[in-house]
């Protein structure tokens, strides 16, 4: 945790109300989000009970499974989910636009451009908070690699014919949302926490009632005393007034509503079965019915003011103006889409149960690039994120009091000025560190030349700019910063570089678990030959 959070969620403890954490919004909301809000079964993990799903706020989608250990109706809940997940995806996967990317040339072996086709959006998914998140990479697990009736006639419980592709879907938006900066799938509590902090701890910002009263408390009450009544306030029937973000659900609403409405409807359904006539069956049937609309109200009543609450968390989102580079981000995340898109479009198999040793390091690698790429990023959008860079001395800011031209020592002189910042901030400096500040969007780097105290106190520090000047003897207009001007550089670079090439999955090494589809990566001993042999 950062020095200005942790300042954030002490004056959040006095004052009673969040503290805001940035100045902009760090992560692109689209238009039209599909909100997902699931509701597990207690005692079984990923087994579902029920889900409010879709994009218009005022008519959600209500799914539930009368009985979760029935795995048939465990899948016709699943096959009500892909009507309305995939649609929505599909929607977005036909409309595309021209853009330009980096390939390599198999005749020469050079990076070449190509123009291929980008999707012009990518679907968003939201999530109440992180244990959503991983219920849908859960879902997509457990679903991807199932079976259907067309493809095994004679195979127990079949699934129905688009559940597999919602899992290869799940799958990948849960991939996507283990990469720092991606917004194809967010957990609402997590984006919340990144541009608001609390008083309480940041497991207890996992509720989302309890974040949401911190952040927009009632007229006239203080955050923490609304944050502790949305966690414990209950209504006459003892059942909590604001229940958890899901997925998991309140032991006293398991106990006392769900298990004898569960158990209700399994009376009904074995006494229709047991049914001896049309008459009988009809009454029976009646009762059925009555007993799947009493857990449908049941898992309505749980789930309907968490997705109000998520709606409500997107508004106070929007109320912050967009982060320049969340864009960038997005169309990353566009790629993202278009790539998975192509894969199944081109009948790929679903994504490996374990990645192999080439992937999982790219996957790594990825992730690292990302997170040093957005922390980057964010400093640069949001002068509150930037504050706390300079207060741990990862950058400095201040007025340019001097600037003397200089030129290199060689045959062809460069344009090599010296800059006078007077600066308050305490930078971690050495010799010959490089500085970058933002010109026109792309980093300007200088090298650190000396440190000296000035007579009000202050420092001056003196830079020297070595690039983004032209490629003539003068620097062009605009490049060199001009005596009076307000700048602020960085310690970090802003644009992250990529690793080194990482060898063909065919080529790994046994030690890395050797080439895909090999039984047996260990060494194996040398055949016996006849020189062996005395």
């Amino acid at each position: 945790m950062s020095l200005i959070a942790t300042l954030a969620r002490l004056e959040a403890v006095e004052s009673g109300r969040a503290q805001p954490l940035a100045t902009v919004r760090h992560r692109h909301l689209t238009e039209r989000p599909l909100v997902f809000v699931p509701l597990t079964t207690a005692g079984e993990a990923g087994a579902p009970l029920g889900a409010l799903v879709g994009t218009d706020r005022d008519a959600p989608r209500l799914l539930f499974v009368p009985q979760p250990r029935d795995r048939d109706l465990r899948f016709a809940f699943l096959a009500e989910l892909a009507d309305v997940v995939l649609p929505y995806v599909d929607t977005y996967a036909d409309a595309v636009e021209a853009a330009e990317r980096s390939e390599t040339d198999p005749e020469t072996g050079k990076r070449v451009k190509v123009e291929v086709e980008l999707c012009a959006d990518a679907p968003q998914l939201i999530l109440p908070s992180r244990a959503g998140v991983e219920f849908v990479r859960l879902l997509g697990r457990s679903t991807r690699f199932r079976r259907t009736a067309e493809q095994e006639p004679e195979a127990p419980h079949p699934a129905p014919p688009r559940v597999p592709l919602l899992g290869r879907w799940l799958t990948h938006f849960g991939e996507r949302a283990r990469v720092p900066g991606s917004a194809l799938l967010l957990a609402l509590t997590d984006v919340l926490s990144r541009h608001w902090a609390t008083g309480q701890s940041s497991l207890e910002d996992q509720h989302l009632g309890a974040l949401l009263a911190w952040i927009d408390p009632p007229e006239g009450a203080s955050g923490a005393a609304a944050a502790l009544r949305a966690e414990l306030r209950r209504d006459a029937r003892g059942q909590l007034v604001c229940p958890p973000a899901g997925p998991a659900t309140d032991p006293a609403f398991d106990n006392k509503l769900l298990a004898p409405a569960i158990e209700r409807y399994d009376r009904a359904r074995t006494a229709l079965a047991a049914a001896e006539d049309g008459l009988q069956a009809d009454d029976r049937l009646g009762e059925l019915t009555a007993a799947e609309r009493e857990i449908r109200a049941l898992v309505e009543q749980v789930t309907r003011p968490t997705w109000d609450a998520v709606w409500r968390g997107l508004d106070l989102l929007r109320t912050l103006p967009e982060g320049t580079h969340a864009a960038d981000r997005w169309t990353r995340d566009r790629w993202s889409f278009t790539g998975h898109r192509d894969r199944i479009t081109a009948g790929e198999p679903p994504q490996p149960r374990r990645d192999d040793a080439v992937t999982a390091a790219n996957k790594l690698a990825t992730r690292e690039r990302e997170q040093a790429r957005l922390d980057a990023q964010e400093a640069l959008d949001d002068p509150l994120v930037m504050a706390g860079r300079r207060l741990v001395g990862e950058a400095f800011a201040g007025e340019v009091t001097d600037v003397v031209m200089a030129y290199s020592e060689s045959k062809r002189p460069s344009p090599r000025p010296l800059v006078t910042v007077r600066t308050d901030d305490r930078p971690h400096l050495g010799e010959r560190t490089k500085v970058y500040r933002s010109l026109g969007g792309k980093p300007q780097a200088a090298e650190f030349v000396g440190y000296e105290e000035s007579s009000e106190g202050d420092g001056l520090v003196v830079l020297r700019i070595v690039d983004k000047m032209g490629r003539g003897k003068e620097p062009e207009t605009g490049s060199v910063p001009e005596k009076g001007d307000l700048l602020c550089f960085t310690l970090f670079e802003h644009e992250q570089r990529g690793g080194a090439k990482l060898p063909d999955p065919e080529e790994t090494p046994w030690t890395h678990g050797g080439p895909p589809g090999e039984p047996d990566a260990v060494p194996q001993p040398d055949p016996v030959t006849e020189e062996d042999m005395l």
